[in-house]
């Protein structure tokens, strides 16, 4: 299998960057919303997430309809911070994994994400390691920019189709199962990253750890 793969599609949150849901759940708490996991399941009912992450509506709409869900008068810089807590930190061993794959794989990245979540985590990478994370890829597919969201097959549909790749010489990395899913619909390769495995055990010296792809079930 491994001469097969020559693309690799990664997920962002959770796969490159940490992120922690509870934390926001936490931080949401503190500014006095008890039940913003019950309140966030209600808002992804009423498609107010999934909009904003295909950039259907702007950030100020989204904040006035947050604002409505938690029925709380908040600043912008305020419900920002709030917001932006389920981001954490870059383990500076996984850039260095992104680096050494650009030698052997074509790489692209697919991520469900906000502007708002954009604005703040792009600027945090600049600012720890001194370049631009959109270079670390050949093209980034974020979902408010196109459009398109994961599990949807549509941003798959346009990653291989724009960039001419086979999808059995294609890996997708993914935490989400939904995701994997999707993907394995098209028959993309895909490996679902979870809670116990870290990006970096995927490969070995830069190259398809391929007894880990390969026992995956």
């Amino acid at each position: 299998m491994e001469s097969k793969i020559k693309n690799i599609i990664l997920d962002f949150g959770g796969v490159i960057l940490n992120i922690d849901h509870k934390k926001v759940e936490l931080a949401f708490k503190e500014i006095g919303i008890d039940d913003f996991d019950t309140m966030y399941g209600q808002a992804l009912q009423s498609n107010l997430f999934q909009n904003f992450e295909k950039g259907n509506i702007t950030d100020a709409q989204f904040r006035e309809s947050l604002r409505k869900f938690i029925q709380l008068e908040i600043s912008d810089e305020k419900l920002d911070n709030t917001w932006n807590t389920i981001i954490l930190d870059y383990p500076p061993e996984r850039i260095r994994l992104l680096k050494s794959l650009t030698k052997k794989y074509r790489l692209f990245l697919l991520s469900n994400t906000n502007i708002i979540h954009y604005n703040y985590y792009i600027p945090k990478f600049n600012n720890q390691f001194g370049f631009d994370f959109n270079s670390l890829f050949e093209k980034t597919y974020w979902s408010f920019k196109m459009g398109l969201r994961k599990p949807d097959p549509s941003p798959y549909e346009l990653i291989l189709n724009e960039n001419n790749l086979m999808p059995e010489e294609t890996l997708f990395i993914d935490d989400s199962l939904q995701n994997i899913e999707a993907a394995e619909g098209l028959n993309i390769m895909a490996f679902h990253l979870k809670p116990s495995i870290d990006l970096t055990d995927v490969f070995v010296n830069g190259i398809l750890n391929t007894h880990l792809i390969i026992n995956k079930k």
